[in-house]
């Protein structure tokens, strides 16, 4: 092996990859003029012409030493290192032994022996540090191979990532239609329950006030029978007075005081009864004030009974109600109690005459439909009781009458809201309870708990 081989294999090896490593395109393209230059360098070297193969030779010598010193001082190289450390011995021996059989072949042959056992030292050094720079070039093979691996995990991640993205805004996409659907389907759902919350209210309206067109009649007939006897009695005050008779004078208008303040209270009754009118039409504004429950209470049981004997002349019924005198005025929103009260009464009469007219098709007629109202005093608030002996509710239906729409009555007698806004009403906005209690061909008893104390 001569100096020209050593290069010719340093030169290749030094373009290939070592690992992840590569060099660039412009060393590459260097490295193979050093190869063709060195070819041709080891072909004059090995002619057998003696000046070319001198200059040839001492050409090598220098191409050899810009080769080890480019490798050691460019970055670029520096993985090539270990090669080049592993051939250095062997190529400087080769100079030193063609220097010296140059200069003095005489010495040279003193000299052999010493430099072929050195030359031998180095092609072990050689051989060892090929092996180890083997090692270094598969261990940096492997990291390359991972290095690769890598980059196809993130290429095919990159990839997922991509698709992932595009199908997460196709959903999102799809999602924020279903939105905009949704929240217009419940746009329109709260407009149909709106219109049936009013639907309801104005059908309760209607009701109400059949009942008041007949209870303010009493205290109107009062106002005006009154108001005619006291013009009488005017008269009469008149003629004793001008007649000197100040005694009759002074019984008659004394009589005249009673009346007025007959019509005075009258007036007060008819008042009350417009006024629980319009407080029951107009919206509720949450503002909750001392309220008599047993007023209330007595004035809708009267006015949901005179309401539907107004509706259908052949009604008749019976109501009772029982007060505890006990009860101190309450925290509550009357309007809302009212509808809550009127709901409830009303919903009894019905279902007591429900029952009888199917009990009258069966031939019995003494049945007489009912509804009981009670109120009563308990420990921090007050407890309503409202209980007709109608047709019942059956117990697998009880826990879905307060639920919206849910109605037991034939299609078009009811919207299903009733019960639901009255629940509403007293849990919500009262912080108190509803409760059913029924026996299906019985009864049907409601229990409305206020607390004394609620938020307003």
């Amino acid at each position: 092996m001569n100096l020209g081989v050593i290069l010719l294999i340093l030169l290749f090896y030094l373009r290939r990859p070592m690992g992840p490593i590569e060099v660039s395109a412009e060393w590459k393209r260097i490295i193979n003029g050093g190869m063709i230059a060195a070819f041709v360098l080891w072909a004059l070297a090995n002619s057998g012409i003696p000046l070319i193969s001198q200059i040839a030779l001492f050409l090598n010598f220098g191409l050899g030493a810009l080769i080890v010193y480019i490798t050691l001082r460019n970055p670029e190289l520096q993985h090539r290192k270990g090669m080049v450390y592993a051939w250095m011995p062997i190529m400087a021996l080769m100079v030193i032994e063609e220097i010296v059989k140059l200069i003095s072949p005489s010495f040279f042959e003193s000299i052999e022996v010493y430099l072929g056992t050195a030359t031998f030292f180095a092609i072990i050094w050689a051989i060892v540090m090929w092996i180890n720079n083997s090692k270094q070039r598969k261990a940096l093979e492997k990291e390359r191979l991972k290095v690769l691996q890598k980059e196809q995990e993130y290429k095919v991640t990159e990839a997922l990532k991509a698709q992932l993205e595009k199908q997460v805004q196709q959903r999102t996409k799809e999602i924020t239609q279903k939105k905009n659907e949704l929240e217009k389907a419940l746009q329109e759902l709260k407009s149909a329950q709106n219109q049936l919350i009013h639907s309801e209210k104005m059908a309760s309206l209607g009701e109400l006030t059949a009942g008041i067109a007949h209870e303010i009649q009493n205290p109107l007939n009062f106002v005006n029978n009154f108001s005619e006897v006291s013009a009488e009695l005017i008269e009469e005050a008149q003629v004793e007075m001008t007649a000197g008779n100040q005694e009759d004078a002074k019984e008659i208008l004394d009589d005249l005081k009673e009346n007025l303040q007959k019509i005075l209270h009258h007036g007060k009754r008819a008042d009350s009864i417009v006024k629980g009118m319009l407080l029951h039409s107009r919206s509720s504004s949450g503002l909750k004030e001392k309220a008599d429950i047993n007023a209330l209470a007595d004035e809708y049981l009267r006015l949901s009974y005179h309401g539907l004997r107004a509706k259908d002349k052949s009604f008749t019924a019976d109501f009772k109600i029982e007060l505890d005198e006990s009860i101190e005025p309450i925290d509550i929103v009357p309007g809302d109690i009212g509808r809550v009260l009127l709901n409830l009464i009303n919903n009894g009469f019905y279902a007591a005459d429900e029952k009888k007219k199917e009990l009258e098709k069966e031939g019995q007629r003494d049945f007489m439909p009912t509804v009981w109202v009670k109120t009563k005093k308990i420990p921090n608030g007050v407890k309503i009781t409202v209980r007709d002996n109608g047709k019942g509710i059956p117990k697998d239906i009880q826990s879905k009458i307060f639920q919206p729409f849910f109605t037991t009555k034939p299609t078009g007698k009811g919207t299903g809201l009733g019960l639901s806004m009255s629940y509403d009403i007293i849990t919500n906005g009262h912080g108190g309870d509803l409760k059913v209690n029924s026996i299906a061909g019985e009864f049907t008893e409601f229990e409305i708990i206020i607390p004394q104390t609620t938020n307003s």
